[in-house]
């Protein structure tokens, strides 16, 4: 990440109740119908990484609308992380698309903003021009997270409201709470059909140690659509982003926008 990126001042949006989300936008060329692309990031992820960076100069070399945001409590949005619940995210997003946006989506999510972009489109399929999930992680906190915790954690989690599980991504370990874990029960995906009808692509890697590639699969199962290819990275990890796998994410993107 340049420097210019990590200088560059972000703008804000003010939601309800006084929270306000950190975001980047960059504006479609003059009279462009092109759609714009808004990149969902991950779980304790911010908009300064390297495939949201990625994403913007793509955008920017094909006169295409781009954001990119921080959820509440992530990067420099207002709040606590630990306040943060699934369903918030998805609101923030939607007051994203709805307030910053114009036109058709590209929606572009990572890991958990796989699971947010699925709901964002689902909430305002009539908008959607196509999906793009990065190891996509629908679902993750009840098949990945809770399902893998000892007995000692959910019990902690049960009576004290939260654990701080360690992670390779970070100096912060992730906390999960209790209402991250109940409210993610309210927007599971997987146990029936995903109604969307846009095109969907969904590129992961086999590598990856957080997100079983398998999971790409169990989405393609569940999604209405019949425009759905997955594209499977033998030697890509959970962060896919080694110059030749943004390569390969910008190659399903122009492939989607030339359709």
């Amino acid at each position: 990440m340049s420097e210019d990126y990590q200088d560059k001042q972000a703008l804000t949006l003010t939601r309800e109740g006084g929270a306000s989300l950190a975001y980047h936008r960059l504006a479609p060329a003059a009279d462009s119908t092109a759609p714009t692309i808004v990149f969902l990031g991950g779980f304790m992820s911010d908009m300064t990484g390297t495939k949201a960076i990625y994403l913007e100069e793509f955008a920017k070399a094909r006169g295409l609308g781009f954001v990119r945001f921080d959820y509440f409590g992530h990067g420099q949005s207002s709040g606590s992380f630990a306040d943060g619940t699934i369903g918030r995210w998805k609101d923030d997003s939607l007051a994203v698309i709805d307030q910053l946006t114009s036109g058709p989506l590209v929606l572009v999510g990572s890991s958990m903003g796989g699971w947010i972009m699925l709901l964002a489109a689902l909430a305002r399929s009539e908008r959607l021009h196509s999906l793009v999930g990065i190891a996509a992680a629908p679902d993750f906190t009840r098949d990945l997270m809770w399902a893998s915790f000892s007995d000692d954690v959910k019990q902690m989690i049960t009576t004290q409201g939260r654990f701080e599980k360690p992670t390779d991504y970070g100096d912060d370990p992730y906390i999960i709470t209790k209402a991250l874990i109940d409210d993610g029960l309210d927007h599971i995906l997987l146990d029936g059909p995903i109604a969307l009808t846009c095109p969907v692509r969904l590129y992961q890697g086999m590598k990856d140690a957080d997100v079983p590639w398998e999971t790409a699969l169990r989405i393609v199962e569940k999604l209405e659509s019949t425009d759905v290819e997955t594209v499977l990275v033998k030697e890509g990890d959970h962060r896919m982003s080694e110059p030749n796998q943004l390569q390969g994410l910008a190659n399903i993107l122009d492939s989607l926008l030339d359709d």
